[in-house]
């Protein structure tokens, strides 16, 4: 008996404000996130796997400039590009990450070879860099993630910084990631996150987006989450590993653990949000923000795809 598959993605939570998104920009948004879920969607359509879909979702998100991966990443404070991303198969909980390299254009690919070629989960710094090198992936030169846009957004942050001005609080500056979950025919759960960071963060420093529990999971017998935000307070509340248990040990929905979970961290300054499927084909897409670049099918098939809260 095969299952309907489904898929879900964000872009990031934290948006441009309203006020400050163009027509154009609105409308690229919309067409980035519809071509990653549709590269995504098109092999569960055939008959392939969880794991396939989120990985093809997420490299092409990781391609498009627009969003904070791959191509398009932030800018530490030293003015250097540190990514980190993460992938876990919900059939055996089967997981890889790196975190802190620059040179594969597809971090997500680094993850799943940490996955499949080692018995490692988690490869970081020069170590994961030179993993990368011998398992052979594609690499890019530094200059091929950098932005006109990224740069301007360090530039801003570090003279705001000198200057001593308070932070203002601009979700779509302090964070930015992007993910997928899928559920496949098989009933086969998958997630990937992968991520630029936060911009001007300090070099070293690596968030939830590549520890299995905060901000990425997979667990046939519950759920697949991928999670943006504020990295810190998500990896402190265990978020992804949050709502898997209020499911499986206190038989809460998906809907009801996800969106609980997400309103309990705003408090503690856990601004973001999750996209998340449950073994029976369920969405949930919570945030605590100002919004969330997301999209997912729905039960028939069909393509949504929204950015503010008032969009689903």
């Amino acid at each position: 008996m095969s299952t309907m598959p489904v898929l879900a993605l964000h872009g990031g939570a934290g948006t441009i404000r309203r006020d400050l998104m163009t027509a154009e920009r609105k409308a690229a948004y919309h067409a980035g996130l519809r071509a990653a879920l549709e590269a995504g969607h098109a092999i569960l359509r055939d008959g392939g796997t969880a794991l396939d879909a989120v990985t093809a979702t997420v490299m092409a998100l990781e391609d498009d400039p627009l969003f904070n991966a791959g191509r398009g990443a932030v800018y530490t404070s030293d003015g250097t590009h540190e990514m980190d991303a993460a992938i876990m198969s919900g059939t055996d909980r089967a997981c890889g990450a790196v975190a802190g390299i620059c040179g594969p254009r597809h971090p997500v690919l680094a993850a799943r070879a940490v996955m499949e070629t080692t018995g490692h989960v988690l490869l970081t710094g020069e170590g994961a860099r030179r993993f990368c090198r011998e398992a052979g992936l594609e690499h890019a030169d530094p200059s091929w993630f950098a932005t006109p846009e990224r740069r301007a957004s360090l530039e801003a942050e570090m003279a705001r910084r000198a200057s001593g001005i308070p932070d203002d609080g601009d979700d779509a500056r302090r964070h930015g990631t992007v993910g997928a979950v899928a559920l496949d025919i098989h009933g086969h759960l998958a997630a990937a996150t992968s991520t630029g960071g936060m911009t001007a963060k300090k070099p070293g420093r690596v968030g939830d987006s590549p520890i299995f529990g905060a901000g990425t999971w997979a667990d046939d017998r519950t759920c697949a989450i991928s999670a943006t935000g504020h990295g810190e307070i998500f990896i402190r509340h265990a978020v992804a590993h949050e709502i898997d248990a209020r499911m499986r040990l206190a038989g809460q929905s998906l809907a009801t653990a996800a969106h609980d979970v997400v309103a309990e961290i705003a408090p503690f300054g856990g601004s973001g949000g999750l996209v998340a499927i449950d073994a029976k084909g369920n969405v949930a897409l919570p945030f605590n923000c100002s919004g969330m670049y997301r999209a997912w099918t729905g039960p028939d098939g069909r393509i949504h795809t929204a950015i503010y809260s008032d969009e689903d």
